[in-house]
């Protein structure tokens, strides 16, 4: 089965994506309405920001490391859910953050595109 006919496939390409910072695999992946709920702000992040912020390295991941996924899959949307360590900066500053997520996944002119992405923050005991 080729990759983009694989919704777990595809997951696997946009974390490599955001650690490459590979803007044209994410244009790929991600559909042109992609929303991101992005984990630190809450704030709704499109597609085009996205791109603009990993493409200029003002958001640079330095590591993802995927803890847990579950993937369900509906006919022509799939929703992935999971947890992450991510690491990086973004501008000035960095960030260490433990995370579940859930991103969905839509069939689209026949491969699987991200559609939506939201991610919460996990509280680290102290």
């Amino acid at each position: 089965m080729r990759d983009e006919l694989n919704p777990d496939a595809v997951e696997r390409k946009f974390f490599a994506a955001l650690l490459d910072a590979n803007v044209e695999a994410l244009d790929q992946i991600l559909t042109d309405d992609f929303i991101l709920i992005d984990v630190m702000s809450g704030s709704e992040v499109p597609k085009s920001i996205l791109l603009d912020l990993i493409g200029s390295k003002q958001l640079k991941f330095k590591r993802i490391e995927l803890i847990d996924s579950r993937i369900r899959s509906y006919r022509a949307a799939a929703v992935i859910t999971g947890s992450t360590l991510m690491s990086g900066t973004f501008g000035e500053g960095s960030f260490n953050i433990s995370s579940r997520y859930t991103h969905v996944y839509i069939e689209q002119e026949g491969q699987w595109r991200m559609a939506s992405a939201q991610g919460t923050q996990i509280a680290l005991a102290s």
